[in-house]
This record gives structure tokens, C-alpha cells and sequence, in this order.
């Protein structure tokens, strides 16, 4: 007999987000305030992170209708930028490290499910973006994928596995395009 996708089958296994209570808290404030139209200010938004148990850095700047499912699972380096509309979806660990820009409507995934059950699981991965990263508008990165000091996923891309350190990826799923140089400042 052949198995069949059964989704009234599903749970969330061991997974927990986090107490009821915070949960619930956090949910009134990413609606209200994060995922406003509002112009927040940035000091503002990166306290209540920090409240909810976020580790961010100094200089975050972080713009309307941004998305964060669960802060205690966010850490968030120096001089950062989280564009518009982006979603960090994270059922697990989030580390953005310093000097990385998230631009505009891209999605940071850390869960999705294991298509080869009836129950259709959760298949958590962490996500891992390294100093001096530039992920593209509305491009994707998949759970466990860790992206390298410097590398870029271009407009639209899709990172299904980790980005090389200084090498910018298009496409989906993302490939290899060239090595990322930079000038001097001077």
C-alpha cells in the first residue's frame, strides 16, 4: 500500500518556541510595532529585541514591516541593516554577525518539512550569516545554511547550501558567479 501525506497527523514534536506567556507577548509586539508600517525608531525596536531576549549588537537599523518569529533565537551583530519586509522565520538559531545587510523582503528560513513522512515533521536548521554579508531582496536562505564572510546571494536567489566566504551566488538555487572584491576606502 502506498503512503499518502497525512497532515492531520502532524505535531510540532520537541520542538517549543518559548513559554506561552512570551510567545503571546511577542506576538502583540512584532504585529504592533516590527511588522508596522510605522516608522519606529531603530533604538526603539532594538530595545524591545533585547527585551524579548535578542542579542543585538550597536547601530542596528532595522525598517517597517519586519517579521521576526521568535527574538530569543536572534543574535544580531554591529552596524547591521534588516531592510523592509523582511521575515526571519526563525524556529531555530539566528546568527547575523556585524556589517550585514538583509535587503528588503528576503526571508531567513530556519524550518521546513520532511516531505518523505505522512506526519510532514519539522526539519529545523540553523542559519548563519557571517560579517560583511549582503543578502539580496527578496532572495531565500534555507535552514542550515551558513553564509561566509563577505559573500552575496543576489536578487531573488535562493541559498540552499552554504556560501563560500568572498563569492557572490545567483539564481536558484544559488550558484557561483564570481569572486567579490572590494576597493579601499581611501
Amino acid at each position: 500500500m502506498e503512503m499518502t501525506t497525512d497532515l492531520s497527523a502532524f505535531n510540532t514534536g520537541a520542538y517549543k518556541a518559548g513559554p506561552k506567556w512570551k510567545v503571546l507577548s511577542w506576538y502583540f509586539v512584532n504585529y504592533y510595532i516590527m511588522n508596522s508600517a510605522f516608522p519606529w525608531p531603530y533604538g526603539f525596536k532594538s530595545g524591545l529585541l533585547r527585551l524579548f531576549g535578542a542579542k543585538v549588537g550597536k547601530g542596528l537599523v532595522i525598517k517597517t514591516k519586519v517579521r521576526i518569529k521568535n527574538p530569543w533565537r536572534l543574535t544580531v551583530g554591529d552596524h547591521c541593516w534588516i531592510g523592509e519586509s523582511v521575515w526571519i522565520d526563525n524556529l531555530e538559531d539566528v546568527h547575523i554577525g556585524s556589517h550585514v545587510c538583509v535587503s528588503q523582503g528576503a526571508l531567513l528560513l530556519t524550518g521546513n518539512h520532511d516531505y518523505t513522512q505522512a506526519d510532514f515533521p519539522y526539519r529545523l536548521g540553523k542559519i548563519r550569516l557571517e560579517d560583511g554579508v549582503w543578502i539580496g531582496a527578496e532572495s531565500i536562505v534555507c535552514p542550515g545554511v551558513s553564509c561566509g564572510t563577505h559573500s552575496i546571494l543576489t536578487v531573488k536567489s535562493v541559498a540552499t547550501k552554504d556560501l563560500e566566504p568572498w563569492q557572490i551566488y545567483a539564481g536558484n538555487p544559488a550558484a557561483f558567479v564570481r569572486k567579490r572584491t572590494m576597493k579601499t576606502n581611501v
